[in-house]
């Protein structure tokens, strides 16, 4: 059994490639900052789905695992349900397991909002 935290980072996902850019460098730059393994899985149309992500985990022997949601809102079915449920028939699934969702979505935190409000007004001065 593997003793450090994993983290699962899960996002919505797309058929377009370049969809997962910015989601890859996140995990970049998490892994950068953090010991144990970052991996991202998605809702749809990219692999690994969470499920996957978290057998794969589980298989290579991490029992303690955080799920954090990359999304913008924490409104809306997939946060508020899809999510959750996954998460709980997985945990169920292993009761060895320590998985842990993270409430909400990382795109509501205040540090990502300012990050996207000066984004905003840099891409808006360069319109100008």
């Amino acid at each position: 059994m593997t003793t450090s935290t994993a983290v699962v980072l899960v996002a919505h996902g797309s058929p377009d490639p370049d969809w997962r850019v910015p989601v890859d460098a996140l995990a970049a730059r998490l892994r950068e900052r953090f010991d144990g393994p970052v991996v991202v899985a998605y809702l749809g149309f990219l692999e690994p789905d969470l499920e996957a992500a978290v057998e794969e985990l589980y298989a290579a022997g991490h029992r303690d695992l955080r799920v954090l949601s990359v999304f913008l809102s924490p409104g809306g079915k997939h946060i508020k349900r899809d999510v959750p449920d996954a998460v709980a028939g997985l945990a169920a699934r292993h009761p060895d397991l320590r998985l842990r969702l993270q409430p909400g979505a990382l795109g509501a935190e205040p540090e990502v909002i300012e990050a996207l409000a000066v984004a905003a007004a840099r891409a808006l001065g360069e319109d100008e």
